[in-house]
C-alpha cells in the first residue's frame, strides 16, 4: 500500500492510500490479470491509533479475468491481510471485535470497544461471534464427556473435550445416548471415552463407538462410595455415642438424670412426629408400598401420587419408614444445640433464671429466640436438675469425613475420636477397612483387585454398600479401566466450571448457538 494523504478530523483519522501491485488475482479461479477494467474508492474501518478511530479511503481497481473458463468476467483487487470482498472492516479490526465479542459479548463488549476507540454495537458483536468458524475437530483418540446444566434440575447439555489438548471440541444440546452416539459415528477414531457414571453416556459410547474403551472417572467412584458410606454410618449412628459418659459423676441422682434424658428425647421425638413433613412421609411411604404390592410400576406410582420418580424409587427401596425419618429426626442442629452443655453446667451450679442465661449465651454468640431457651429449660424445671454436661456424639458427616480422609491428613483430635469409635463398633471398623482397601486400590491403580473387593463387601452385612457394588458390577469394564488407566475426567470438570462462568456472564439470555460458539472459540 502507498499512503497518499493523512487527515485528522473531529471524528477520527482519515488515511488515503492505494495498492502498489499492478496485477490482481481473481478469487474465483486464482488466475492473475493486469488488464484494468475500472477504478473506485472504498471506505474501510481500521484499528484505532491511541484510542482514535481510523478510516482508510482506498483507491481500488477492478480487473478483467483473462481465464476464459472462469465464470467471473471481472473482479476487484484485495489487499492481502487488510481487506476482503464486501467487508467494511479491515482484518485486524475484525479480529479485535471478534475477540471482544467472544470474551464479553453484547452490551459489555460494546462499552469496552467504545473505550478502545472501536465504534460498534451489541448486535454487531453478536453477529460477528456467530459468524466465527468452528475450530477444526481433527482426529480424537481420547474423548472426555460430561453434562452441564442450562437450568439446574430441568435442562442439561453435553460438553466434549479432546483429552490430549484439554480443549472443548463440541457442545450438544442434550445429554441423551442418541445424540452422543450420533456424534461418535460422525467422528471416527475415538479409542478411549472418559466419562462419569451416567448410563446415557455409557450407552451412547457403546453404540456410537463399540470398539472404544470406556473409563469411569475415579473421583466419581470415590464420591459415589462416600454417599453409601454416610448412609451406612447413619444406620449405625447409635455406635457414635460413648457409653462411658453415662457413668460419670456417680454422686448425682442417676435415676433423675436418666429420666431427664428420656423426657428430652421423648419431647424431641414428639415435636418431630408432629411436623407435617413427617406425616406426609409416612403417608407417601404407605401409599407407595401399597401400590407396589398391587403390581403398579414406578412410573405409574409417580403419576398417581404426583411424586418425582426418584422419590418414589427411594420410598420403594426402603422397607421401613423409620429409615426415611432418620435424617428428619437428626435434622439440622438448632442454634441452641452448641450451647446446651454450657446451660446444663450453669443450671447445675444454681443459675436457673432464663433471662440471665439468655444474656450469657448471647455474649457467646447465640442468635436464637428466648422461647426456644425457655422450652429447653422447662425440662429441667420438671425434674429439678439438669443432666451432666456430657459431650455430644460426633455428627455422621464428620465421622464420614474422618473415615474417607487419609489418616495423615487428620489432626490428632479427629484421629483419636475415630479410633475410639472404631474400637467400640466392630461394624464401623469393618466399614473403615473396606473404605481403606478401596482407597488403596484406587490410588495405586490396582484395578485387578476390584472383584476381590466386591466379594469381601458383599460377604459383609452392609446393605447400602451392596447397592454400590451392584452398580460397579453393571459398569464393570469401565470401572476396572478407571482404576487401572491414567485417564480421568478432571479436565472435563474444569471445562464445565469455565462453561458455567461463561454462561453466567451471558446472564442466561443467550441461545445455545451463541454459548457453543463462545465455549469452542474462546482463547
Amino acid at each position: 500500500m502507498t499512503v497518499e494523504k493523512i487527515e485528522r478530523r473531529h471524528s477520527g483519522v482519515r488515511i488515503w492510500a492505494r495498492a502498489r501491485s499492478n496485477v490482481g488475482v481473481c478469487r474465483s479461479c486464482g488466475v492473475g490479470s493486469s488488464r484494468v477494467h475500472g477504478r473506485y474508492h472504498r471506505r474501510v474501518a481500521d484499528v484505532p491509533i491511541a484510542g482514535v478511530p481510523v478510516v482508510l479511503r482506498l483507491r481500488m481497481r477492478r480487473f478483467f479475468c483473462d481465464n476464459t473458463s472462469c465464470t467471473a468476467r471481472t473482479f476487484a483487487e484485495q489487499v492481502e491481510g487488510l481487506t476482503s470482498a464486501h467487508a467494511r472492516r479491515s482484518h485486524p479490526l475484525q479480529r479485535m471485535l471478534e475477540s471482544i465479542g467472544l470474551a464479553v459479548a453484547a452490551r459489555a463488549g460494546a462499552r469496552l470497544a467504545g473505550r478502545l476507540g472501536l465504534i460498534t454495537g451489541r448486535d454487531t458483536l453478536l453477529r460477528l461471534v456467530r459468524a466465527v468458524p468452528d475450530p477444526a475437530v481433527g482426529s480424537i483418540a481420547v474423548l472426555g464427556v460430561d453434562d452441564f446444566a442450562f437450568k439446574r434440575r430441568a435442562t442439561y447439555g453435553t460438553i466434549l473435550l479432546d483429552m490430549a489438548t484439554h480443549r472443548p471440541i463440541d457442545l450438544l444440546a442434550d445429554r441423551t445416548a442418541d445424540s452422543f452416539s450420533a456424534w461418535l459415528r460422525q467422528h471416527r477414531g475415538v479409542s478411549i471415552v472418559c466419562r462419569d457414571r451416567a448410563s446415557a453416556y455409557a450407552e451412547g459410547a457403546r453404540v456410537g463407538a463399540p470398539g472404544a474403551q470406556q473409563v469411569a472417572d475415579r473421583w466419581h467412584l470415590w464420591h459415589g462410595l462416600a454417599g453409601y458410606v454416610e448412609k451406612t454410618i447413619r444406620h449405625h449412628r447409635h455406635d457414635l455415642r460413648d457409653p462411658d459418659h453415662d457413668l460419670d459423676e456417680p454422686d448425682r441422682n442417676t435415676d433423675a438424670e436418666v429420666d431427664i434424658e428420656q423426657i428430652a428425647i421423648a419431647a424431641d421425638i414428639d415435636r418431630v412426629e408432629a411436623q407435617a413433613i413427617v406425616v406426609r412421609i409416612r403417608e407417601h411411604h404407605q401409599a407407595v408400598q401399597r401400590l407396589l404390592t398391587d403390581g403398579e410400576s414406578i412410573s405409574g406410582i409417580s403419576r398417581s401420587l404426583r411424586l418425582d420418580r426418584k422419590t418414589v424409587r427411594r420410598f420403594a427401596s426402603t422397607a421401613s419408614v423409620e429409615e426415611l425419618l432418620v435424617k428428619q429426626r437428626d435434622g439440622r442442629p438448632g442454634q441452641l444445640e452448641r450451647f446446651k452443655p454450657y446451660l446444663r453446667e450453669r443450671w447445675n451450679h444454681g443459675c436457673t433464671t432464663a433471662t440471665v442465661l439468655l444474656a450469657e449465651i448471647r455474649e457467646l454468640g447465640y442468635g436464637g429466640s428466648y422461647p426456644a431457651l425457655t422450652r429447653y429449660l422447662r425440662l429441667f424445671r420438671t425434674v429439678g436438675s439438669a443432666p451432666p454436661s456430657t459431650p455430644a456424639p460426633p455428627k455422621v458427616r464428620d465421622v464420614t469425613r474422618w473415615m474417607l480422609q487419609h489418616p495423615d491428613d487428620l489432626d490428632d483430635r479427629d484421629r483419636y475420636r475415630l479410633k475410639e469409635i472404631l474400637a467400640r463398633s466392630s461394624a464401623l471398623e469393618r466399614l473403615s477397612f473396606h473404605v481403606s482397601s478401596f482407597a488403596e486400590m484406587m490410588m495405586g491403580r490396582h484395578g485387578e483387585r476390584l472383584d476381590a473387593w466386591i466379594a469381601a463387601v458383599e460377604a459383609d452385612d452392609f446393605p447400602h454398600l451392596h447397592s454400590f457394588t451392584a452398580g460397579l458390577k453393571r459398569d464393570h469394564a469401565a470401572v476396572v479401566n478407571g482404576l487401572t488407566m491414567e485417564h480421568s475426567s478432571g479436565a472435563v470438570e474444569g471445562a464445565v466450571s469455565r462453561l458455567k462462568s461463561i454462561k453466567r456472564s451471558m446472564y442466561g439470555r443467550a441461545k445455545f448457538d451463541l454459548l457453543r460458539k463462545k465455549v469452542l472459540c474462546r482463547v
